[in-house]
């Protein structure tokens, strides 16, 4: 669809995914095994023990908060902050910051999806409903089809769920139902609050699962993982959207120089608000790249994990089934 419109300015990279397990680790226990060391009194086995175990509980705790680590609890909190700040913008500021460029990666997200009829489908860190929408608009134009195919209506109509952790993005979402042109569009919607590493859906519920632009900001993402495999039905369809790795080394310095030293000024000229840009901006250099994430997702369950480069890998589409 996108690519006849669009002239595919995206670059498709379909990679064998490995099943590398991830690790990850700091040594802040040096600092604590210097102190015994200098400490005339002896240090007993069980309390270097529990230290121990104390600071690997400290280190899978803590998370990236943009350049910074921080703990899990606090970085929901944080996270949440920042999109209650810039709810209002966001649907401008994404046009401006990516030159409108977010609209074609969305359409070729949501073709990559193949809406059906009765189709029901998640749409988490749903924000302001960018994607639901364009994922319904499918559904319906497929239940059109069915019908000139078979002369009948399929059995059930497709719904889809937009779910977000932060009411203010929802909000902004909701405001903009009453304008769409999609059929039914406001019975095939509706709006959930909720954590994307807790979801309040029973097993096996959704045919589809999308996350966009949101994974790089949820504390967990094993979890969010989980919860994704955990919802879909079996065959279910995972995919997810996100800025990632620049291949092209002249395109990674004219873009890190554009979203480093620009984006903050745009969100402090626009919105008043540079801080939540320069996270934003931050959070995308400590995402995995494109393999690590595919495997990722694929020790997480999903199986024929697959990735598409858009614009050279300024993002990337990331997929996989529940087999």
């Amino acid at each position: 669809m996108l690519a006849a419109q669009g002239g595919r300015l995206l670059g498709r990279a379909s990679v064998r995914v490995t099943s590398a397990a991830l690790q990850l680790g700091r040594t802040e226990g040096l600092v604590r095994t210097q102190h015994a060391k200098k400490s005339s009194e002896p240090v007993e086995e069980t309390t270097s023990t529990s230290a121990n175990q104390n600071d690997e509980r400290i280190v899978k705790e803590d998370v990236n908060f943009g350049y910074f680590k921080v703990g899990r609890t606090e970085h929901k909190s944080m996270v949440k902050d920042v999109f209650e700040k810039v709810a209002p913008q966001y649907d401008v500021m994404n046009d401006f910051m990516s030159f409108f460029m977010h609209r074609l990666w969305k359409d070729s997200f949501v073709s990559s999806l193949n809406p059906f009829a009765g189709q029901r489908h998640l749409d988490v860190a749903g924000g302001t409903g960018d994607v639901a929408f364009r994922v319904l608009k499918e559904i319906r134009k497929a239940e059109q089809d069915y019908v000139v195919q078979h002369n009948k209506e399929s059995e059930k109509k497709g719904t889809v769920c937009v779910c977000d952790i932060n009411p203010a993005m929802l909000e902004e979402g909701k405001k903009k139902v009453s304008g769409l042109k999609i059929p039914d569009a406001l019975g095939g919607l509706s709006w959930v609050e909720s954590d994307a590493e807790s979801l309040p859906f029973e097993n096996e519920s959704f045919d589809t699962y999308t996350i966009s632009f949101g994974i790089r900001n949820v504390s967990d993402i094993d979890a969010c993982l989980k919860e994704a495999h955990r919802v879909l039905k079996k065959g279910g369809h995972f995919c997810c959207l996100e800025f990632s790795q620049v291949n092209s080394e002249i395109l990674r310095q004219i873009y890190d120089l554009y979203s480093m030293n620009v984006i903050p000024y745009i969100g402090a000229a626009y919105a008043g608000d540079s801080n939540s840009y320069q996270y934003l901006v931050e959070s995308i250099r400590k995402f995995p790249d494109q393999e690590h994430f595919a495997s990722i997702i694929e020790a997480n369950g999903f199986k024929c994990v697959r990735y598409e480069n858009l614009l050279d890998g300024v993002v990337a589409i990331h997929s996989g089934f529940k087999l």
